[in-house]
């Protein structure tokens, strides 16, 4: 927790002394409303008093609570400054965090979990600075002062107010005994919420395909009533804390006034109305410990959840990254040259190679394919490029200069990618095609050639607003095959020197796969290309093909020359061909 709250601002910091002043005075002036309250009670019970006296006293009281509202009002702004301003710039922390952590470690954190961690974690420490920085400095400093106050009015009703704040302490320790040790699960079970319902909400068609409904929803009841009873539990322990507080508060102030009673009674007459106005006074200051004391109270009950919530966001934010920028940013000999030199690959914790001394090297212009069996590690073969993971062995190099030495923005620039599962943004069509910044400026012609290449223009066309036409999270309203022709064009609108294609073509009909290469062999006849493909149509005019079994470089060559040298791609070709179709391509 505290290591969280060294990120407060340098204005944060001063804010909060503000609101300790305000505080203190707040506090100076709620203690003083007993001490005029006990020089009404003696001038009423004394002879001879004057009306204007018991007038001004009450004026003063007025006065000490005004005074006390508009120093309440500031402390409770500045306060709610901090806590808002502190979960603004955790949420930023934690986002672009999770922006520079590696896909692998994105992964290990979990989607939901990371969720949960930037919204509802942030909301347990902000409610807890909101309160915290009043209650946690209101409340010692109104019991210390409030003790100071009343210790010579009167052993026995001290003796009292002790034992009544012992009973206090006693129940409030024995409830966070109960209840902290299920914070914990209460924050995991969020986190499984949050997993279930995207879950559902990413596959609801398959859902209702499979009549799975029924299915679904008790996994997701069998979680939320885990959640809820657990919340129950912890709601219904947290409740008895106040009719307690109320049964000690008036059991209290009952006994004061039963000691009170005894002591007028067995005092002389000249001591009786001083008895009567320490009673008042004391009884109004025995109520203000009660009440600091319940004030912790419920800081202790928001404390344990906090901590629990400032452990998860920190496990975030110590997270060390893994894949660092560089810092080369300047020319570069060779353009568009894509090269691996011995490059080896395992993910972290894992015993075996993914990918074991893979070496190729394709020039501008040309365009390199991979292809084999399914988990044979093409598409982290080319992961390694836009350095999602880094080569565990050898080197990755673009232009003759090692990926790892590039400044992020600077490799990024030169690469178009288009992953194998193509992602659509919430807006319109035209943000989704010029989506990100390359140094370059994406003009209304070039969205249009691009989609006109990637064949999208046609059904964009369509579309009753064309271009400004909204695209929803995830590209809902759009088909598979729509999807991926615009994130095509999304990599042709950048006009980088290298594209990267992971199985990018998979979801169109042949006829729309033949025409999109053709138009784009054209388009990117001076850009390199990358292509991942499971249709050998699709990469059999390719310069290079580069052929994967195993994580192992089991041949390479053009279409032709692998027929005749390597049984693996000839496998795959006449599973999907036929000998005269080969034969004549």
């Amino acid at each position: 927790m505290l290591k969280l709250l060294k990120n407060l601002t340098k204005r944060e910091w001063i804010y909060a002394i503000f609101c300790v002043i305000l505080i203190i005075g707040q506090v100076w002036l709620e203690l003083k409303i007993p001490d005029y309250m006990s020089e009404i009670t003696v001038l009423v019970q004394t002879e001879g008093s004057k009306m204007n006296d018991i007038i001004l006293n009450g004026g003063y009281m007025l006065l000490c609570a005004l005074g006390s509202l508009v120093f309440a009002v500031g402390a409770g702004y500045f306060a709610a400054y901090i806590a808002s301003e502190f979960s603004k710039n955790t949420r930023k922390q934690i986002f672009e965090k999770v922006q520079n952590l590696d896909t692998d470690e994105i992964k290990a954190f979990q989607t939901s979990s990371l969720i949960t961690r930037t919204t509802n974690d942030v909301t347990q420490i902000e409610m807890l600075i909101a309160m915290g920085l009043q209650l946690l400095v209101k409340a010692p400093i109104t019991a210390v002062w409030a003790i100071t106050k009343i210790l010579n009015k009167g052993w026995q009703w001290s003796a009292v107010t002790g034992v009544a704040v012992l009973i206090l302490l006693g129940v409030i320790i024995t409830l966070m005994i109960i209840v902290i040790p299920r914070f914990k699960i209460v924050q995991k079970l969020i986190d499984k919420i949050n997993s279930i319902a995207r879950e559902n909400l990413t596959g609801i068609r398959v859902v209702r395909a499979f009549n799975a409904e029924q299915y679904q929803e008790n996994k997701f009841s069998k979680v939320n009533d885990e959640l809820t009873d657990l919340q129950l539990f912890n709601q219904k322990k947290f409740a008895i804390m106040m009719p307690v507080m109320y049964l000690i508060m008036y059991g209290l102030t009952l006994s004061i006034y039963f000691i009170g009673a005894n002591l007028i009674q067995n005092s002389m007459l000249a001591d009786k109305i001083t008895l009567f106005g320490n009673m008042i006074v004391f009884s109004s200051y025995a109520m203000q410990v009660i009440m600091s004391f319940l004030m912790l109270a419920m800081i202790f009950m928001i404390i344990p959840r906090a901590e629990v919530s400032a452990k998860r966001i920190n496990e975030v934010l110590d997270t060390k990254q893994k894949i660092f920028s560089g810092t080369f940013k300047g020319k570069t000999k060779e353009i568009g040259t894509v090269e691996f030199k011995n490059v080896s690959f395992k993910y972290p914790d894992a015993d075996e190679y993914v990918l074991e001394n893979i070496s190729f090297k394709v020039n501008k212009g040309e365009t390199i394919a991979f292809i084999g069996s399914t988990g044979s590690g093409k598409s982290t073969l080319i992961n390694l490029v836009p350095r999602f993971y880094d080569a565990t062995e050898g080197e990755v190099l673009i232009d003759g200069i090692n990926v790892k030495d590039y400044d992020t923005k600077e490799l990024n620039n030169k690469l178009g990618y288009v992953p194998q599962k193509a992602v659509m943004f919430a807006g319109t069509v035209n943000y989704n095609i010029s989506y990100g910044d390359n140094g370059k400026e994406t003009t209304q012609e070039k969205i249009k050639e691009a989609a006109k290449v990637a064949q999208a223009e046609e059904f964009i066309e369509k579309m009753d607003d064309k271009y400004e036409t909204h695209i929803a999270q995830g590209g809902s309203n759009v088909s598979g095959g729509q999807k991926q022709r615009l994130a095509i064009a999304r990599a042709i609108a950048r006009e980088p020197e290298i594209y990267i294609f992971d199985d990018s073509f998979s979801a169109l009909d042949y006829k729309t796969d033949s025409v999109l290469r053709k138009e784009l062999k054209k388009y990117t006849k001076d850009a390199t290309s990358l292509i991942v493909a499971q249709r050998i149509g699709t990469i059999m005019n390719a310069d290079k093909i580069v052929v994967l079994d195993s994580g192992k470089c089991v041949g390479m060559g053009t279409h032709k020359e692998l027929l005749k040298n390597c049984d693996v791609y000839k496998q795959i070709a006449l599973s999907q061909l036929s000998k005269e179709e080969l034969e004549n391509a």
